[in-house]
């Protein structure tokens, strides 16, 4: 029995790893053929420029892997974005509150609606799929009563700071960095982490052995949520106003970045560390094609293939270890 469980465990971390060696093989190729097509692309100024337009889409990627952990999804991460950025904007402008306030409101803003994710998926027994779409109408709705329709600008010096350089370091990536290493911390040394990847591998046995798998999925939405929040503020402290229609489709890059890092739809397979090399592989992409001056529109056909090809790929690969369990 033991040495069963050991081979298991064994081609589960082989199958995880080999995923993810395959995606820096995959950006060390992308990397190389844009230094070949476009010099500039090794530049520093340019690289500084990707690591600082991948912070936003990271934060929220590392926040919606705790919910695909679960075997859940959340579709109102951009919504909460342009709702906790008009929320904070609200309180950041000139002589108001201190810095911390509008921060903590949009963390506050996005947690909450995280958390009535959470409740309506595990209390209310509603798909992930139609709860969070929900959310996402009504997020969007809000923001839009919320700041009339209109821009909320005149942001005080000390918001908009967020979005500057400390030591030539964007502070988004280093918010990141903090918010990564906190996340895989928790997930590899914390009941809580462990918990949601037996919730995702196996809700039933999960709730066997005593786990309270309701309030593993309300965590993990609220978590997802939260850092939502953290995202639409520093998004707002980049574009100096809370704007409304912000964030429309950002659910969607941070679901294919974590799903082309590893992650698995069905749950209970995938880190941080996987996440933030598919958040990686996607900035590069796009940077790269807007330095070969690649139209917007194409740019747009190809993300969707890139997201509909994680998907095949993350089916094929469970369809492949299931027959291979056999």
């Amino acid at each position: 029995m033991r040495c069963l469980f050991d081979k298991a465990t064994g081609k589960r971390w082989l199958n995880v790893w080999s995923g993810q060696f395959g995606i820096v093989l995959a950006l060390f190729a992308t990397c190389t053929v844009l230094a070949l097509l476009c010099p500039q692309f090794l530049g520093m100024a340019n690289l500084t420029n990707v690591v600082r337009q991948v912070s936003i889409n990271g934060i929220l990627a590392v926040g919606v892997t705790f919910v695909l952990l679960t075997g859940g999804v959340d579709l109102s991460l951009g919504s909460v974005v342009a709702l906790t950025g008009v929320a904070a904007a609200h309180l950041a402008h000139p002589g108001d509150f201190p810095l911390a306030i509008p921060v903590m409101a949009g963390l506050l803003a996005g947690a909450a609606c995280g958390g009535v994710n959470g409740l309506v998926v595990t209390r209310g027994s509603v798909p992930p799929f139609i709860a969070t779409l929900g959310m996402m109408t009504v997020a969007r709705g809000l923001a839009l009563v919320l700041s009339n329709g209109r821009p909320v600008s005149n942001m005080s010096p000390a918001m908009t700071r967020i979005a500057g350089d400390c030591a030539h370091v964007p502070i988004p990536t280093l918010i990141l960095a903090a918010v990564a290493l906190g996340a895989w911390w928790m997930l590899r040394n914390t009941r809580q982490g462990r918990y949601l990847y037996a919730v995702g591998g196996n809700g039933q046995a999960a709730r066997a052995a005593g786990i309270n798998v309701r309030g593993v999925k309300f965590l993990a939405y609220m978590l997802c949520g939260a850092l939502a929040g953290l995202a639409g503020v520093v998004l707002a402290a980049r574009i100096t106003t809370g704007q409304p229609n912000a964030g429309t489709a950002y659910e969607l890059d941070a679901i294919a970045a974590v799903v082309i890092g590893g992650t698995s739809l069905s749950g209970g397979v995938g880190g941080v560390g996987g996440t933030l090399l598919g958040v990686l592989l996607m900035g590069v992409i796009g940077n790269g094609l807007d330095l070969l001056n690649v139209s917007s529109y194409y740019q747009l056909i190809i993300k969707g293939i890139i997201i509909v090809g994680a998907v095949w790929f993350d089916r094929r690969h469970q369809t492949a270890g299931k027959e291979h369990g056999r």
